[in-house]
């Protein structure tokens, strides 16, 4: 099992910055893969960026050039620089991790609230 508590959400204006941290304990030498997914009211939950064990990133076209994933592989903590942020980045945002074999991200933590005042 993995335990995932993510933190450094809150309430910024727009153009401001956030680092959102992500602890894992637990299994952590199974992890593969870490990612940080976003839902925001009424709206299905969305993969923002990711980041693999081999140092694979991806990001959501929305965030490209604005959102940096990074992670210590010795804590297995993924982090989430964002930068100029916009009103619509506004959501939960969820730290995930995928295990060694699985087919997808089956670790979740409770996610953190960002808001993004205009």
């Amino acid at each position: 099992q993995v335990q995932l508590v993510e933190s450094g959400g809150g309430l910024v204006q727009a153009g401001g910055s956030l680092r959102l941290s992500c602890a894992a304990s637990g299994s952590i030498f199974s992890i593969n893969a870490m990612g940080w997914y976003r839902q925001a009211p009424g709206k299905e939950r969305e993969l923002v960026a990711a980041i693999s064990s081999g140092g694979s990133i991806y990001y959501a076209d929305s965030v490209k050039g604005r959102f940096t994933i990074s992670r210590d592989s010795a804590k297995s903590a993924p982090y989430l620089q964002i930068n100029s942020l916009k009103p619509e980045d506004t959501a939960m945002y969820y730290c995930a991790a995928q295990h060694v074999g699985a087919s997808g991200y089956d670790y979740w933590g409770q996610g953190t609230q960002v808001t993004v005042s205009s």
